[in-house]
């Protein structure tokens, strides 16, 4: 019996350019440079709902690093991996694939694809009913505007701001930039609640363009709403009356308090919330 054929259950099941395996060449520039992107993708009911904005973002980003994307194999293994896990998450990496030392783009590059299934994520039920607590993160998210808002294989930043605390006080932390502008979360996008407004911070400069966001932003205009993207302040940001942060992992998370500042779990962030679920019914 082929490995797709059992449904039942979660199936483990790890493909290298649609094949079958766990082995991948030690000159791939993915783990030698960072070269390259990837995606994590929510799968409910054997199927993945926001494959269409996943795939949107690794076209943004296979521009910018000249990588080709291999759109039509990537929905058949994300299809395939779906319904094998038929609930939990895909983990889809696109490589600029093997090549000789140096930085020097290979001039026959063939862009390898690896995809591979987990578990869900479970996060604590009490972050969505009764929202978390912001860590302040000292570390500092660079400027690059040429990779801001790209979900490329270099997470260092997120990597050294989410080793700052171990407390499960804290189920996220706030990430700024050089400038001390509120950025987002290590692995959230971040939005307040400020005069009467939904405000988002640019992600011009820094940040991930997360596809959870973008829905929110559709979704709050089309009914009838508006969302700022701009530079917001970190004054702005404990002034607002309410805040949340989300991710197409676990949806919306009220955010209830940073450092002395607290929120109340407010009725425009149940609304969000409610926005979000949509998406996986």
């Amino acid at each position: 019996m082929s490995t797709d054929a059992a449904m039942s259950g979660p199936v483990t099941l790890t493909l290298l350019n649609g094949q079958e395996t766990d082995c991948l060449p030690l000159s791939d520039r993915g783990l030698a440079y960072g070269d390259g992107l990837f995606e994590t993708i929510r799968v409910v009911g054997g199927s993945a709902p926001l494959w269409s904005r996943h795939l949107q973002r690794l076209e943004r980003g296979c521009r910018t690093l000249r990588l080709t994307l291999p759109a039509e194999q990537l929905a058949i293994d994300v299809e395939r991996l779906a319904r094998c896990r038929g609930e939990g998450l895909i983990k889809l990496i696109l490589t600029r694939g093997s090549g000789k030392r140096g930085y020097a783009i290979p001039a026959n590059a063939e862009t390898t694809r690896i995809l591979f299934g987990s578990n869900a994520a479970v996060y604590p039920a009490e972050h969505a009913e009764q929202g978390v607590r912001l860590f302040a993160c000292e570390t500092r998210l660079g400027h690059q505007p040429l990779l801001a808002g790209l979900k490329h294989l270099n997470r260092l930043e997120q990597v050294l701001a989410r080793s700052e605390w171990q407390s499960s006080d804290y189920a996220e932390g706030l990430v700024c930039d050089l400038t001390g502008q509120p950025i987002e979360c290590t692995m959230s996008n971040l939005f307040m609640r400020i005069a009467g407004a939904w405000v988002t911070p640019d992600l011009s400069q820094c940040g991930v363009q997360g596809v959870m966001r973008d829905l929110l932003i559709e979704r709050v205009q089309q009914e009838g709403g508006f969302v700022q993207v701009r530079t917001v302040g970190y004054d702005e940001l404990l002034s607002a009356d309410e805040v949340m942060c989300c991710n197409s992992l676990f949806g919306v998370w009220p955010v209830i308090q940073l450092g002395d500042r607290h929120w109340p779990v407010g009725p425009f962030t149940r609304q969000m919330q409610s926005l979000a679920k949509q998406v996986y019914l």
